[in-house]
């Protein structure tokens, strides 16, 4: 009986041995390198303006960069103005882990968005080094540039930013351009850092869940599936103005009615799918806009969200076969617009899938297989590396607002399992 009571603690010893040896981050350096990231461009309301390109975007990557630099890691900007951090590995063939995320705001935004994955990247390298991990691979944390404007330092990573996007101004007021030149780039040589596939070994990014899934479910660790496509259409119906006091109503063409019912349908059409898919009609227009005139035309705007974009279209066809029918029936005409948009689908790696969930549940921490339902760099990066993300609980579901929260745990727990999973993969990805 004593040698089993002896042998059991020594296993415990022993386990209690490995746990210690495992890096784990610095909780409370972390939370107060974010809190103090918060303080650049806080506003009276209590939010951020830390919109890309501002005075505060430019200040606030300085105190990033000193950060970096403490962490060990070796910093350059690039031509579009990402902050480019890297530490040598111990094999200087292999193409190396890359992670990280932005820290520009919406206007009037909040402090955990994109920092918690930038700091959180930064926090993960200081760890390793503090504890005498050197890995195999190079290790580059990249904080990429307006990811909220168009996830602009990504694509110019990948060679999808063209010349057009360059000249679109930027909620700073500057065109992307210009601000590419306020933070050290060089617009005009952003092709010359194009990088192809198998320039980079994984991207991870950590992120806070845009949503309410982790937090309702009180739940740890977000595994993503992918990010999902985002497709929109501008659908206009076309009657005739007229006084809305002496038109009598059997004799209107209102474009008001089939847009109005056509509303209604894209709630129901999106709902009578399996799966995770969103329809939304976010912004509609009546012209001439009179309280007094029946408007002449009605242009409302469709987005439809999916990890699938054939089932995007697929549920699309179905909401402009009822537009056609509603059009008809109200002797309106039907003008649609399919939208350009930079947003196509990226599934995340199945391997770093699995690896994330099998660090987090080392840790001790539940997890919840989910899409991302908002555009992200990691987006932009699967064109040309394996992908991961790691969502960690938003309080309220809650993001780009000024009440945007996470906690101080929550944030450790996340920036742990991006530590654990650069490490495993590191052994896997030889």
């Amino acid at each position: 009986m004593k040698n089993l009571i002896l042998i059991s603690a020594c296993l415990l010893f022993y386990q209690s041995l490995i746990f210690a040896q495992t890096p784990q981050v610095n909780a409370d350096r972390l939370h107060g390198n974010l809190m103090t990231l918060a303080t650049f461009g806080k506003n009276a309301q209590g939010g951020s303006d830390r919109v890309a390109f501002s005075t505060h975007d430019v200040e606030a990557r300085k105190f990033v960069k000193s950060l970096m630099e403490k962490a060990g890691l070796e910093v350059s900007i690039d031509f579009a103005g990402n902050l480019i951090g890297r530490k040598a590995g111990k094999n200087p063939n292999l193409k190396p882990i890359s992670f990280g995320s932005h820290i520009d705001e919406v206007p009037n935004g909040g402090d955990y968005d994109g920092p918690v994955g930038s700091l959180g990247a930064i926090e993960v390298v200081q760890s390793l080094s503090e504890n005498g991990y050197i890995t195999d691979h190079p290790l580059e944390v990249i904080i990429f540039t307006n990811e909220e404007g168009g996830v602009v330092g990504s694509r110019a990573i990948v060679g999808a930013l063209s010349q057009e996007a360059l000249q679109v101004v930027s909620n700073a007021g500057v065109t992307q351009a210009e601000g590419i030149k306020l933070l050290g780039g060089d617009p005009e040589r952003i092709s010359e850092m194009k990088r192809s596939p198998g320039d980079v070994a994984a991207f991870l990014e950590l992120h806070i869940e845009q949503g309410g899934n982790l937090y309702n479910e009180k739940l740890d660790i977000g595994v993503v599936e992918g990010i999902v496509a985002i497709e929109w259409w501008e659908i206009s119906f076309k009657g005739k103005a007229n006084h809305a006091g002496t038109t009598p109503m059997d004799l209107r063409k209102d474009p008001m009615l089939p847009a109005a019912e056509l509303i209604l349908e894209v709630n129901r059409i999106v709902n009578s799918y399996e799966g995770r898919q969103v329809g939304t009609v976010g912004k509609i227009q009546a012209f001439p806009g009179a309280g007094n005139v029946i408007p002449g035309e009605v242009k409302l705007n469709l987005e439809i969200r999916d990890l699938s974009s054939e089932k995007i279209w697929t549920i699309y066809k179905e909401i402009e076969g009822k537009a056609k029918v509603l059009a008809e029936k109200s002797g309106t005409q039907l003008e649609i617009k399919h939208i350009e948009v930079a947003s196509k689908p990226a599934l995340a790696d199945p391997m770093i899938r699995e690896v994330i969930k099998n660090q987090a549940d080392k840790l001790g921490l539940t997890t919840k297989s989910l899409p991302s339902g908002a555009g992200h760099d990691a987006q932009e990066m699967a064109r040309i590396a394996p992908m991961g993300m790691i969502f960690i609980p938003s309080k309220n579901g809650i993001s780009h607002a000024p009440e945007e929260f996470s906690t101080k745990q929550d944030i450790a727990n996340g920036a742990n399992v991006l530590l654990q999973t650069i490490l495993e993969l590191d052994k896997r990805l030889k």
